[in-house]
């Protein structure tokens, strides 16, 4: 009988971890029904972007694509969804990217960019609205993305920063 309860002990343990592990919620990195391609609203803490596996946890430096399969995937960083899309073939996707003076989504080929923002996966790309000296446009900053010329490097970072 001795010889039974820690068996049955250690049983119970493991049954118990099983099932509070199904029992969380999954992380999301695709949506499936957003036909109409327009932006989501997120979710916070329980979405994982696609590129760089992290969760997200705020939407200021946020971006999205959607195809038009009804797919949407959310990116913590816009340079995620730069490098991500950078092997894709989504010619009609829509991209959206959290405008900051807006507090709302724009269109990624519509926005003006910062390059000395403090974002998640440090690449330093802030989406704005409105213009203003200093901000780039979309595809000056998708190049620099593509080109690891943005505060992932250090040279760039000392550039720009002074650091």
């Amino acid at each position: 009988m001795r010889k039974i309860i820690p068996i049955f002990i250690f049983v119970a343990i493991i049954a118990i971890l099983f099932f509070s592990m199904a029992k969380k919620e999954q992380m999301k990195s695709v949506y499936l029904g957003n036909s109409e391609q327009k932006p989501l609203s997120l979710e916070l803490s329980h979405l994982q972007d696609p590129y760089c596996k992290m969760v997200i946890t705020d939407q200021d430096h946020a971006a999205q694509v959607a195809a038009k399969s009804g797919k949407t995937w959310i990116f913590d960083d816009i340079g995620c969804m730069i490098l991500w899309l950078s092997d894709k073939d989504l010619p009609d996707a829509k991209l959206w990217v959290y405008a900051q003076d807006k507090k709302g989504w724009i269109r990624a080929q519509d926005a003006f960019y910062s390059v000395d923002e403090t974002t998640p996966m440090h690449h330093g790309f802030g989406a704005y609205d409105t213009p203003k000296e200093g901000r780039i446009d979309y595809e000056t900053m998708r190049k620099r993305v593509l080109h690891h010329e943005d505060l992932t490097n250090p040279i760039i970072r000392k550039k720009i920063l002074g650091e």
